[in-house]
């Protein structure tokens, strides 16, 4: 009876996380190691069967053809030699692996059913690297599908490899062809854009010669998915904007000059706010930054969020991503369509006095203008599923900024009943936005909140300070800036804030930035000029 493939498992031999394939007949067999278990555990290779140049499909039994359900054209599959036939009476796509003499020594199959075999040896060899001796870039890709796609994008005219056995088997092709590979004068490193792929880019570099290693980013999840998704364009970008791979701790003086003109260069892109208040100290918000706003409850953090939202979102134009965790998606859009208005919404007016005209220009000016993308949710939800909407908002629909309020609720509901358990959990959390900021080079605005003063409260006007950011210092460690809320709900000002500038990584300008006044009848946060009578007045002088 003909053994058919079941699943993949991890492999016991060598550590591979799914090359191991696993047979109705009890065999199994790792496509990473070459590994084969029989049926009653035992390790061998299958009597009878050697992996030679015998066993291969003969070329004249293949053919080729585009791939249309990949988006791979003939002229591609041609250029690359990834053919289209039968073994064993099964419907197989098949790529072509040759040594450094151009000889034919391996076919990696592949059926429909997703699984693989391999005839002849393709270990320690790279698909398609009998086209190309050397060059200025090379570009090594997961999987052959990978490379067939990158060197259409590029008009099957430039050098690209892809490994023969996945990301757990990296490293070991890399090792075996470091010689072929000296011969490029850059390498990109073009894996799948998840942990598998990004780990096995690390693994990889460190092996490639010093400066000639890159790492490209993608957009989505492999470069396939960007040629399917009509993304060819950004497939070229990620090639030629591929960052160097650096060591940690270790550069050279002399190859900082780009960094510091960049630093440089960062003062043109900062965006002026549109208050005083925030932009005297904090000179502008800058891409790739994650801002903390923070303050006691009912300060105006998330008022001062919701103009920040108008100002990027209608103002500039630019899109974002709203995640408001403690209001509903109807509630977040009235409050933006009322700052066009000029008038709140929905407490200080009376729905009939708004009519129909008003409110769908609002709408169109601002919630709906097409810049603004939501997250559904109200209450608590899972860090790991918030990180996941975050990451498509931003790579998937193209949001510059995003504006989270607030880190407490995401951990609220999580187990943290063990000691610490909080602020291990916003440790993580905080260090998973950090990270996807640096990824990305996204804008993110977090909201949190504070511990309660030992004496005086906030809503008294007692001063803010990072100490008593709520559940982890890593809040105030991983920001590059801290912006904290002032403000006497019981003074004779209560609707003026003070804006304090708790933490500023760019500058290191901190302390009282200006003040903001609250109107309560249109809802509206404008800059506020302080006189001898603001209850703020005289802090300036404690800094």
């Amino acid at each position: 009876m003909e053994s058919t493939f079941l699943r993949h498992e991890p492999c016991p031999n060598c550590g591979s996380s799914d090359a191991l394939a696993v047979f109705s007949d009890g065999h199994k067999y790792c496509y990473s190691c070459t590994t084969y278990f029989r049926p009653d555990g035992s390790l061998d290779k299958p009597k009878g069967v050697k992996m030679s140049a015998s066993n291969m499909i003969p070329l004249e039994e293949l053919q080729i053809s585009a791939l249309p359900a990949r988006g791979i054209t003939k002229d591609t599959c041609t250029k690359l030699k990834y053919f289209v036939g039968e073994y064993k009476g099964n419907p197989c796509q098949v790529a072509c692996y040759y040594d450094d003499k151009g000889s034919l020594v391996g076919q990696k199959l592949r059926f429909p059913d997703k699984s693989f075999a391999v005839l002849g040896k393709i270990s320690g060899c790279l698909y398609g690297s009998q086209l190309w001796s050397s060059g200025k870039k090379l570009v090594i890709t997961e999987g052959e599908i990978d490379a067939l796609s990158v060197s259409q994008v590029q008009g099957n005219k430039w050098p690209v490899v892809s490994i023969p056995n996945g990301a757990q088997a990296a490293r070991k092709a890399i090792e075996a062809n470091l010689e072929y590979l000296n011969s490029f004068e850059e390498i990109i490193l073009m894996f799948d854009m998840d942990d598998p792929g990004r780990k096995a880019c690390e693994d990889c570099a460190k092996i490639l010669p010093l400066g000639k290693a890159y790492i490209a980013n993608l957009p989505l999840k492999d470069p396939n998915e960007c040629l399917k998704a009509g993304r060819s364009g950004d497939l070229v970008s990620a090639i030629w904007n591929a960052k160097p791979y650096r060591p940690d701790g270790i550069v050279s003086g002399q190859d900082l000059y780009e960094k510091c003109v960049e630093g440089l260069d960062s003062l043109k892109d900062s965006v002026a706010y549109p208050f005083q208040a925030l932009q005297s100290k904090t000179n502008g918000a800058r891409h790739g930054e994650l801002y903390v706003i923070t303050s006691g409850s009912g300060m105006g953090k998330s008022t001062l969020l919701r103009e920040l939202e108008y100002f990027f979102g209608v103002s500039k134009g630019e899109t974002c991503g709203v995640v408001a965790l403690e209001e509903s998606t109807a509630k977040t859009g009235l409050e933006l369509m009322s700052i066009f208005l000029n008038r709140r919404l929905i407490i200080s007016v009376d729905p009939d006095s708004v009519s129909k005209e008003e409110l769908k220009s609002a709408f169109d000016a601002t919630i709906g203008n097409g810049k603004f993308f939501l997250y559904d949710h109200f209450g608590s939800l899972d860090s790991g599923n918030l990180l996941s909407k975050l990451r498509y908002m931003i790579v998937a629909l193209g949001c510059k900024r995003i504006f989270l309020d607030h880190i407490s609720i995401v951990v609220s509901g999580m187990d943290n009943s063990d000691d610490g358990g909080e602020r291990k959990a916003i440790d993580k959390l905080m260090t998973n936005l950090r990270s996807l900021v640096e990824e990305t080079g996204c804008t993110m605005y977090v909201v949190s909140h504070l511990k309660r003063p030992d004496k005086k409260g906030h809503e008294e006007g007692a001063q803010v300070s990072l100490s008593q950011l709520r559940g982890s210092g890593a809040i105030a460690q991983l920001a590059d800036m801290v912006i904290g809320l002032e403000r006497n709900q019981q003074g004779d000002n209560p609707n003026v804030m003070a804006i304090r500038v708790l933490k500023n990584r760019f500058s290191g300008l901190t302390g009282i930035s200006g003040y903001l006044y609250y109107n309560q009848d249109t809802g509206r946060l404008s800059d506020y000029e302080a006189d001898p009578e603001c209850p703020f007045e005289d802090e300036e002088n404690e800094f």
